[in-house]
């Protein structure tokens, strides 16, 4: 399966639109089943992980970099303070995220880990009227509603509110934010961001060496192994998500981009045998009628704007008043998954 990226090609291509797709596929089920790899580097414990995460990512990247010679960006990207700041936010946030994540799927919360990237496209849109100001069309703002029952009704059935989904959910939010404020391609970014993670990572684990307490080294060659691939288990599905992104709509991109979060549901539930009782059952129900709701209206918005664009461009004499919008406002946030889905480290 194709997983380079390149130069941008025409969508109308079949053949190129189907290498898109699978490379879609390949990416959201990469992150999908990810799942299965983070237990297998016990009994490191979840800093330890991250830190090497951290450190192998930046290794694989640089030479996937080199290989395509794609070095521009840096020299540009050095001589702008702004940028590099948020880069270093992007990295914090993201580091949050990942630490988050690893740990709740060694903890045994893999179900509750998967609703926080159900609820994140929730979270953007509520951050992007929250911070930006920005107005929704009514079905957005019955979607966010819907959501924050589902947040209450799970609370309820946990005992108490959901932390991990929400952690997990604002910090990639927060990071899809930031990200679009720096406008940099998905491997660009990981390099920058993991550059900066660096040396604190690799300063802890010389730390944690220096302790006695590093498995690195200590468990066996699998083990080291299997740590060294945790940058193979970053990158890779980021290079297929480039491919995937030049080759087909951002809009499919944005509904295949479920297919994680489903198989990471299915996997608590059916492999790790997580338990989940019914007030659970109706918190992910709601959620997924949210999502649900969102994605009909985006898709429908999408339509009425390529048939709009269409009629101006054909130049028939339409009024003004006819290709406009219904309604006025044009959220960049509100619909991240399905115009623009957030390129850059998944879980």
């Amino acid at each position: 399966m194709p997983c380079e990226e390149g130069v941008a090609v025409p969508v109308e291509s079949k053949g190129e639109q189907r290498i898109g797709l699978l490379n879609g596929f390949a990416a959201y089920g990469m992150w999908g089943l990810v799942p299965l790899f983070w237990p297998l580097l016990e009994p490191a414990g979840a800093v330890e992980i991250l830190a090497h995460r951290m450190v192998w990512s930046l290794g694989f990247v640089v030479i996937a970099l080199l290989v395509m010679r794609r070095w521009a960006w840096a020299g540009e990207l050095a001589r702008q303070p702004r940028r590099l700041g948020l880069i270093t936010v992007a990295a914090a946030v993201i580091t949050v995220n990942w630490g988050v994540y690893i740990w709740a799927v060694n903890t045994g919360h893999v179900v509750e880990a998967s609703l926080g990237y159900f609820i994140n496209p929730l979270v953007t849109i509520a951050m992007g009227v929250l911070l930006l100001k920005e107005r929704l069309r009514p079905a957005q703002w019955a979607a966010v509603s819907i959501g924050f029952a589902a947040v209450l009704v799970l609370t309820i059935g946990y005992g108490r509110p959901p932390w991990i989904s929400l952690c997990l959910a604002f910090s990639f939010a927060t990071y899809g934010l930031v990200k679009k404020k720096v406008n940099i391609g998905g491997l660009e970014s990981l390099a920058a961001e993991t550059a900066i993670q660096f040396l604190p990572a690799l300063g802890f684990l010389l730390w944690l060496s220096g302790q006695g307490d590093a498995t690195f080294g200590s468990e066996g060659a699998g083990h080291a192994a299997l740590l060294a691939a945790t940058g193979v288990v970053t990158a890779a599905p980021l290079v297929c998500f480039g491919a995937a992104a030049i080759r087909v709509p951002l809009s499919t991109l944005g509904l295949l981009q479920y297919l994680a979060p489903v198989l990471q549901f299915l996997l608590g539930i059916l492999y790790f045998h997580e338990a989940m009782p019914g007030e659970r059952w109706a918190g992910f129900v709601l959620v997924w009628g949210a999502l649900s709701l969102l994605t009909w209206d985006a898709l429908r918005t999408s339509r009425r704007a390529r048939a709009a664009l269409r009629a101006a461009e054909g130049g028939a004499g339409t009024p003004e008043s006819e290709l406009s919008e219904p309604d006025s406002s044009k959220p960049e946030l509100s619909e991240p998954e399905l115009s623009e889905p957030t390129v850059g480290p998944r879980p």
